[in-house]
């Protein structure tokens, strides 16, 4: 299967975007599922940087590890699960626009089932392409409307 590809807009500068959005310690801010995340350092998250996720998935919490497998900044950042039924895997593409007051974010999302995950699949799919736009317009929201820092 392809990804799941869902693109906005952000009145933000690219490197203000990108730092805010490739760091896991404010998925809580803007990932409506996400319940914590413990990093295994502080900033900036890049390749071989690992941090765990709590999500929210119906009425139980899933933890899992993910890895950052490219960082590209202010333009680029990928991460994959490590461990779990359903590893999931984001690329995140920062792109300028109207000479960098603005930002043009391509997300890519898939996963990697393993074992229980497979016949799970087309439903956590689903899930995904209805919660992930809802996540990316709170994103867009909270960047707009403050100061990142």
């Amino acid at each position: 299967m392809s990804p799941l590809i869902s693109t906005i807009e952000i009145t933000r500068p690219p490197g203000e975007v990108f730092s805010y959005i490739t760091d896991p310690t404010r998925f809580t801010e803007w990932q409506g599922d996400v319940v914590r995340v413990r990093t295994e350092k502080d900033g900036p998250h890049d390749v071989g940087a690992r941090f765990t996720t709590t999500r929210r998935i119906g009425r139980t919490e899933r933890t899992m590890t993910q890895e950052v497998t490219e960082f590209d900044s202010p333009a680029h950042w990928a991460v994959r699960g490590l461990d779990g039924p359903l590893r999931p895997a984001m690329d995140i593409t920062v792109e300028p626009l109207a000479e960098g007051t603005r930002s043009r974010v391509t997300f890519a999302l898939d996963f990697a089932p393993q074992g229980i995950g497979v016949p799970l699949l087309p439903l956590v799919r689903r899930r995904a392409r209805k919660g992930a736009p809802i996540s990316y317009r709170k994103l867009k929201k909270r960047l707009e409307g403050s100061s990142v820092g």
